[in-house]
């Protein structure tokens, strides 16, 4: 009902499509992660290639060898959503299969083995200087803790997240199934920061100062048309973090959510707050952007691009 107020207002349904000028569609749908990517500082950024579907596998290793990008690689689709197809490949073998797989063009990118995981949530008026991070989720990857006298599979069953990953994790430890894990050993089940995979998010929210929104300010402030979305990253250290040294993962526009209201403990209705706020916050952006002379998708565009993205939902 509220998307729907906000869209008569602004008299469009795609009123999104202005939030980030040059991001596809305002990152709503359809967008090309390597192309957003390719507006992001080389500094910022871990490497990454792009590939066509059919591409063979001489080829990658070809291209992978020339980037000096080794095993463990992440591959993801170029547009996908909510962790479909996104993996960890760790050798040849794995490469392989994804490619037998992979039905859209994808990227391979570098492994970055830090420590923390997060999301952050940041907007910046299209008339103002500064804006502010408005979010932050940090990323407890799925894992399991051994006891001494329980197999993997029992660890797994047990664990209420790794349970809804049953099928997908009998086949990926399908040889260590039996295996008994030591009293407190930790197992990182799954090494991808996604939701729908198994990933605890926390609410970071008390992270949140005034050092940081200067921090995201630069940072954003280099990313031509950037102006409302999530930076999903990896550092070092929360000092890193506020120092700007961060690595980004991926790029979100006006489709993001401020994904720390998907910590267990946080209030259904609270969280619902928190999306109306940035939905509001989003019109406002993409209306400012619009009296600058951005236009709107149409409604022939919009569904036209809506019409793409259930053609690809098709290939899951």
């Amino acid at each position: 009902v509220f998307w729907i107020f906000l869209s008569l207002r602004a008299r469009s349904f795609f009123f999104f499509s202005a939030s980030n000028p040059t991001i596809e569609n305002g990152g709503m749908l359809g967008e090309s992660k390597m192309k957003i990517f390719d507006l992001i500082p080389e500094q910022y950024k871990p490497i990454t290639l792009i590939f066509k579907h059919d591409i063979s596998l001489k080829s990658v290793l070809i291209e992978m060898e020339r980037a000096k990008l080794t095993f463990p690689v992440i591959a993801k689709p170029d547009v996908g959503e909510r962790g479909w197809m996104v993996r960890k490949l760790n050798n040849n073998t794995d490469l392989e299969q994804y490619l037998k797989e992979i039905p859209v063009d994808f990227l391979i990118q570098e492994f970055l083995d830090l420590p923390v995981e997060m999301g952050l949530f940041y907007y910046r008026y299209p008339n103002k200087s500064s804006g502010e991070v408005t979010s932050i989720v940090i990323k407890e990857m799925l894992y399991v803790t051994g006891d001494g006298k329980s197999t993997l599979g029992e660890l797994i069953y047990n664990n209420d997240r790794a349970k809804l990953q049953l099928a997908a994790l009998n086949i990926k430890y399908k040889a260590d199934w039996n295996n008994i894990l030591e009293s407190n050993q930790k197992l990182e089940l799954v090494s991808i920061g996604n939701h729908s995979l198994g990933t605890k998010f926390l609410n970071g929210n008390y992270l949140i100062n005034d050092r940081l929104h200067k921090t995201f300010d630069h940072i954003s402030s280099l990313i031509d048309g950037f102006y409302f979305g999530r930076y999903d990253i990896r550092v070092q250290s929360i000092e890193d973090l506020y120092e700007g040294k961060i690595k980004i993962l991926e790029l979100n526009g006006a489709g993001a959510e401020p994904a720390h209201i998907y910590d267990p403990t946080f209030p259904f209705f609270k969280g619902v707050a928190v999306l109306l706020r940035h939905w509001k916050i989003l019109y406002r952006i993409s209306a400012q952007n619009h009296r600058k002379g951005i236009p709107y998708l149409s409604w022939k565009e919009g569904r036209t691009e809506y019409v793409k993205v259930q053609e690809l939902n098709k290939l899951k």
